[in-house]
């Protein structure tokens, strides 16, 4: 028979009435009957008000710890502070709620004020292993990656190695660009633990990284032998619902470090390592299948397999691969031609091998030049060049004989001022949502790279722009926009895009591999429309696992 909470009362009858609130209410906690301990302690808690003076303070604080305990397992993250700081507000030195606070804060993206918290509990214990490993995440949250390492490095040489300790500290050396020290971390980890699956997907990508593909292949397979899939729980219990995110180790897969963040359900990676389907007999039980496989040129091998396995899984998807597929630069740019008001430069694809002489160039290249050549599959500007003749352009690809590249039409987008603009959009579903808009001196313009956080006129335009975005793009911009949503198919992608001198959207790039965070505190304009991104993802997400 399931377990009620009559049935998990004690015999009682020999300590008070708050005190059996308090114990009946952990104990339908621990049994996982989370509404019936809510109410088990709100009704202890209103008995002791109504005893005014009678009741006794610590009973009260920890009723409001164990309520707070209870809000935090079903998910209820403010009711769980607001407890958390009356029981503190009665019982200061309550170590472990002060502990479970910082917790609530690190997971509701208020690191920084998590922080202190943590730090009070050392006060009050200094060996609080729990406290020193929340500190050390929220000092990496907050980027403060120094400091989370002198903590690591302390609480090392204080007590016995362990591997989560060692993990920790891979961690925050990648975030310092020390791989070396990084690698010696994670193998440590795996030492202590030979089940560590984590370090060993950690070692993988950094031997990848490296170039050592030999090693990360071993790597990963070990990792996957011992946990096919990497599980992040979600910020709740129950979880809302469960996903399943398929990526590539070797391959270009969206960026969903942020849209990922600190979710309310549960999400399970599966690696594709070739073209065969992974193992699927251990997946268990999920609502919906997101593919993060996105970047064509580098996984065209893997796309197929994965395609396959969404379809056997008969779950709802978000990016199917089938579409992914139609999304290389050139077939974005065939499925794009013919929109009103926007404008798509000319691609030409050219194979490994093919005859790349000046005099061949002038016979397929199908537009005047200067033109831009990258090598398939790149994206950023490393090996990015603006190409003024076609010497020059045998010059860049003679470098790479064995790589497909892209040769695209060059159009000058300079604005009036002699500055470049580069807006970005995030489609989501139906929703077209501003991202940012990058100003710099010179073609090549990418947010990070930009002088926009020593000029404040720059900022204020791209904050308009993202309160407003129809203060630059207007109505005929807006349909191509929507256009291009419905060609492209996808649920999740982005575009890089401007207005240029004859007024029409000139297309950058279109995929779903542009990346969104929420690193932003030099420009906090950003913010709420950062936000925004990931509130409509949770929300396509929902929708798709039928919430």
């Amino acid at each position: 028979m399931p377990a009620t909470a009559s049935a998990l009362q004690p015999a009682l009858s020999f300590i008070s009435p708050l005190a059996q609130y308090l114990e009946r209410g952990q104990a339908c906690c621990a049994a996982g009957m989370i509404d019936e301990a809510i109410a088990v302690l709100q009704a202890g808690l209103a008995a002791a008000t109504s005893d005014g003076a009678d009741a006794a303070t610590g009973m009260m604080a920890d009723l409001h710890h164990a309520l707070g305990k209870a809000y935090f397992r079903r998910g209820l993250l403010r009711r769980a502070s607001g407890s958390y700081e009356a029981a503190l507000l009665l019982a200061p030195c309550l170590t472990s709620c002060w502990y479970d606070l910082g917790d609530v804060y690190l997971q509701t993206n208020k690191a920084q004020d998590a922080i202190p918290l943590y730090l009070q509990v050392l006060k009050l214990d200094p060996g609080h292993g729990g406290a020193r490993h929340g500190l050390v995440e929220a000092l990496m949250a907050t980027r403060q990656f120094s400091a989370a390492k002198a903590v690591l490095l302390k609480l090392l040489a204080e007590r016995a190695p362990d591997s989560e300790t060692a993990h920790q500290l891979g961690k925050v050396c990648c975030e310092l660009d020390e791989p070396e020290q990084a690698l010696r971390y994670f193998e440590r980890a795996a030492a202590l633990d030979p089940d560590h699956a984590d370090s060993r997907y950690w070692i993988g990508a950094i031997k990848r990284k490296t170039g050592d593909i030999e090693a990360a292949r071993l790597a990963y397979a070990t990792a996957t032998a011992i946990r096919p899939l990497i599980r992040r729980r979600a910020t709740k219990s129950p979880p809302d619902f469960r996903l399943l995110a398929l990526y590539a180790p070797y391959d270009g897969n969206t960026p969903i470090q942020y849209v990922f963040k600190d979710a309310p359900y549960d999400i399970d990676a599966l690696a594709f390592f070739g073209p065969d389907e992974p193992e699927i007999s251990a997946l268990g039980e999920f609502d919906v299948v997101v593919n993060l496989i996105s970047e064509v040129d580098q996984a065209r091998a893997i796309l197929p397999a994965a395609a396959r396995l969404t379809e056997k899984l008969g779950k709802p998807s978000v990016n199917h691969p089938d579409r992914i597929l139609r999304t290389t630069r050139d077939a974005v740019a065939d499925l794009l031609t013919g929109i009103p008001a926007c404008r798509i430069p000319g691609i030409l694809r050219l194979g490994a091998g093919t005859d790349v002489s000046a005099a061949s160039l002038a016979t397929l290249v199908p537009f005047a030049l200067p033109a831009l050549a990258r090598p398939v599959g790149t994206h950023g500007g490393d090996d990015f060049n603006k190409i003024e003749s076609l010497d020059e352009l045998n010059g860049f690809l003679a470098q790479r004989p064995d790589a497909d590249h892209y040769v695209i039409e060059y159009v000058d987008y300079a604005s009036a001022d002699g500055h470049y603009r580069k807006y970005r959009f995030i489609f989501v579903g139906e929703q077209i949502l501003p991202y940012h808009l990058a100003i710099g001196n010179d073609w090549k313009v990418h947010h990070v790279s930009t002088d926009m956080i020593n000029q404040p006129w720059m900022q204020g335009e791209e904050a308009a722009f993202l309160a407003n975005p129809a203060s630059v793009f207007n109505e005929a911009h807006d349909q191509a926009l929507k256009v291009i949503r419905d060609r492209i198919g996808l649920d999740y992608f982005g575009i890089d895009c401007t207005i240029d001198s004859a007024g029409n959207l000139l297309v950058f790039e279109t995929n779903a591999s542009m990346l969104v965070h929420d690193h932003n505190a030099e420009f906090p304009y950003k913010a709420p429309h950062v936000r925004a991104i990931k509130a409509a993802f949770e929300a396509l997400l929902r929708d798709r696992a039928g919430c």
